[in-house]
């Protein structure tokens, strides 16, 4: 690559995607012999990115955070303001942002020196998020660092709680984390069990990266969206939903989305089934809707519907 700057930038874009990179890797990436490779690193480090090498037949260079925000990008305030709001973002305020936004917030999170990450915690500490999804909370430390986990190819552990069972700690490799019906899951290959498996990150506590890095495998299929959506289907809910509602199929399918039927049925009506673990979904698009309904099934709905609505008639009382 002839042109130097192109070269620069790209090099430290290389750099932001992996924790560590072998040097000859790096330099064949760059299609630059290893003498560029250490005179352009030497050049990042003079305009202020923090890159440490190792040297040796093994050796290579990571991208570390500094003392500083490396100039040229963002000040002390803009760093917080966008990591913030791409903590914001990331928790569902922004539909459709989701999975970028944690990906750009693991970028930020790793270059921000200590005392700015202790600001940013802090703020987050005494700020409440006005996201509207129903979505469970995530913690954003949490988050980013099974982000980096999967972007640096380094082995995670932590705790995880299942929705029947005890609280076991996990050894993974993670892949990807993937967006998916307002929850957060982390598709990684478990190593105690030699399968692939997905965790619900609001499930997930203490994730903490080993340092151990390793060679990623191939995901059957390669989409881990549609490889998530798959694995989901073949999970039985613990609810199966069935409502007759008095409205147009296209109107509650407006609100419904993609997580319900509905079937459109004469004079007017239509019948809303969806297979959910938590009643609070159903309760909530209800309530929202308001059209005349009938709950055929399960009897643990009708149930949460009536003392649903007593609260919220004792609460305008």
């Amino acid at each position: 690559m002839a042109n130097t700057s192109a070269r620069m930038l790209r090099l430290l874009s290389l750099l932001q995607t992996h924790r560590y990179w072998p040097g000859a890797e790096l330099a064949d990436r760059l299609e630059v012999s290893p003498r560029t490779l250490r005179r352009d690193v030497d050049r990042l480090r003079d305009l202020g990115y923090p890159v440490d090498a190792a040297r040796g037949v093994a050796g290579g260079y990571q991208l570390q955070a500094g003392a500083a925000v490396p100039p040229l990008l963002l000040d002390d305030e803009e760093a917080v303001a966008i990591a913030v709001g791409l903590r914001s973002a990331a928790a569902g305020a922004v539909a459709g942002f989701e999975e970028t936004s944690v990906r750009a917030l693991a970028k930020v999170i790793q270059l921000l020196p200590p005392r700015l990450r202790r600001r940013i915690d802090a703020l987050q500490a005494v700020t409440a998020p006005g996201v509207f999804g129903g979505g469970p909370t995530l913690d954003a430390v949490s988050l980013t660092t099974i982000a980096m986990a999967c972007r640096g190819e380094e082995r995670l552990r932590f705790d995880y709680t299942p929705r029947e069972g005890e609280t076991m700690r996990r050894h993974v490799e993670p892949h990807r984390l993937v967006s998916l019906g307002r929850r957060w899951y982390l598709v990684a290959w478990d190593l105690d069990r030699g399968d692939w498996r997905s965790f619900r990150v609001d499930r997930l506590t203490a994730p903490t990266l080993t340092g151990a890095r390793f060679r990623p495998r191939d995901l059957p299929g390669g989409d881990p969206v549609a490889w998530l959506r798959g694995r989901l289907a073949t999970i039985p809910s613990r609810y199966d939903v069935s409502v007759l509602i008095r409205a147009e199929a296209d109107v509650v399918r407006s609100f419904a989305g993609q997580w319900a039927t509905v079937e459109s049925l004469p004079n007017g009506s239509s019948r809303l089934r969806m297979s959910v673990d938590d009643l609070g979904w159903p309760v909530m698009l209800l309530g929202v809707l308001a059209a005349p309904f009938t709950v055929e099934s399960p009897p643990e709905l009708r149930e949460q519907v009536r003392t649903t609505g007593e609260a919220l008639v004792r609460g305008a009382a």
